[in-house]
């Protein structure tokens, strides 16, 4: 069974509408999707959430390698 861990973080686009980055693992592989078509524009707080997501996400994909 294979858990589906999915992560959020809270972004801008170019226009400075609110929009989302998400982090997921998928066979193995960390998945990063951007806004469609948009530029992601992230304050220093975000970017510290996004690199402990991206760690979160890497230990999650080298659990699926393993199994």
């Amino acid at each position: 069974m294979t858990n589906h861990k999915e992560w959020s973080i809270t972004c801008r686009d170019i226009a400075g509408r609110r929009r989302d980055l998400t982090v997921f693992v998928r066979q193995g592989r960390v998945v990063l999707v951007a806004p469609p078509g948009e530029t992601a524009v992230l304050n220093p707080l975000d970017v510290g959430r996004l690199r402990a997501v991206l760690r979160d996400a890497v230990v999650d994909a080298s659990k699926t390698q393993e199994t």
